[in-house]
């Protein structure tokens, strides 16, 4: 994540075997809510991280009914839950730089390791293996769960797919910069792509890919994420909008509307993106989250501490959306629909 942020700044600024180890968690920590009115309707609870500085940034539903984020700024794998308790466990291998995190079909939570070139596995119970990526200096990125009960992650130049005992398969995209990877519901692999790239690809699970263009020629589509509209729906981080793709290939744009934290000519900087539990999309930006029907019509909640990069936002078991605050607060955050 932090190579897909320095990717963003330099827009802006321009226009196999498993290593097996564990770390036992604390005894869960309360986190102390605090409450911002949003924008538009309902609070904003906030839950500051016991760690100082973790950095969170993606999160996802566990199958033990608590939310799980990565912390790379101290090397953790965090849990939560729906009242507020936190257990924070420590990845073996120090400096690896945990990123993206999705459950898996084993009940487990995946993760990926950018600086270590690793994917790591969690257990509910907090037993963390770590598999190495074949090809060095790989920088994976996003992960998700597959339709074939492996995990599929991005990197850079390809496509990783990792089975739940550890096999790893990569499909080489030669010069591709690719970031986040979700499922669609025609069964293939979506990504967005960086800098110079087209923008959307899609792969199917045996390999073969097709690339689509962004219309407004965006060079920092970010997020991905299948709607209940039967399309993808995705971040354009540099310019402030919001993008929709049929399966067959078809790109419509939203806009995101001005607000006062974000007046009109400024850009609201949209990150991770994900289906909310209304049959609606939510996103988060430095500012807000925000909501988008698939419709098209925008409604934000300003969030009380702006923070500073596109973090992560998921569904979560109790129906409502969490979202991860990086900066120095370091907070995990949840908003009603």
């Amino acid at each position: 994540m932090k190579a897909r942020l320095a990717a963003v700044a330099l827009l802006s600024t321009l226009a196999g075997c498993g290593n097996v180890g564990g770390s036992a968690g604390a005894p869960p920590t309360a986190g102390a809510p605090t409450s911002t009115a949003g924008a538009n309707s309902g609070a904003i609870l906030e839950y500051a991280i016991p760690t100082a500085n973790a950095a969170p940034w993606s999160i996802t539903s566990g199958s033990d009914g608590a939310l799980w984020f990565t912390e790379w700024g101290v090397g953790k794998i965090g849990r939560v839950t729906p009242s507020g308790a936190f257990t924070e466990y420590t990845v073996p291998a120090s400096g690896t730089d945990p990123d993206d995190i999705a459950a898996g079909s084993d009940g487990a939570l995946w993760f990926t390791e950018t600086n270590g070139n690793k994917i790591g596995r969690i257990t509910t119970a907090g037993k963390i293996s770590e598999y190495p990526i074949p090809t060095a200096n790989r920088q994976p990125q996003g992960i998700t769960a597959g339709p074939d009960g492996a995990l599929w992650f991005t990197e850079f130049g390809g496509i990783g797919r990792i089975t739940t005992s550890g096999k790893v398969t990569e499909y080489q995209l030669p010069g591709t910069i690719v970031w986040a990877i979700t499922v669609g519901p025609d069964g293939a692999l979506w990504f967005t792509e960086g800098t110079g790239e087209k923008g959307i690809g899609r792969m199917t699970t045996s390999g073969a890919v097709t690339q689509y263009a962004i219309p407004s020629g965006s060079l920092q589509a970010l997020s991905i994420t299948a709607g209940r509209d039967r399309a993808l729906w995705f971040t354009e981080s540099d310019n402030g909008k919001i993008g929709r793709i049929t399966t067959s290939g078809a790109v419509t744009e939203y806009t995101i509307p001005p607000t006062k934290s974000v007046p009109a000519g400024l850009n609201a900087g949209p990150g991770s993106i994900t289906s909310g539990p209304d049959g609606t999309l939510w996103f988060k930006a430095t500012t807000m989250v925000g909501r988008l029907t698939t419709a098209g019509a925008f409604m934000l909640f300003t969030i009380s501490t702006p923070t500073t990069g596109p973090e992560g936002i998921t569904s979560g078991p109790d129906g409502a959306v969490w979202f991860t605050e990086d900066g120095d607060k370091s907070k995990i955050g949840r908003i009603s629909p």
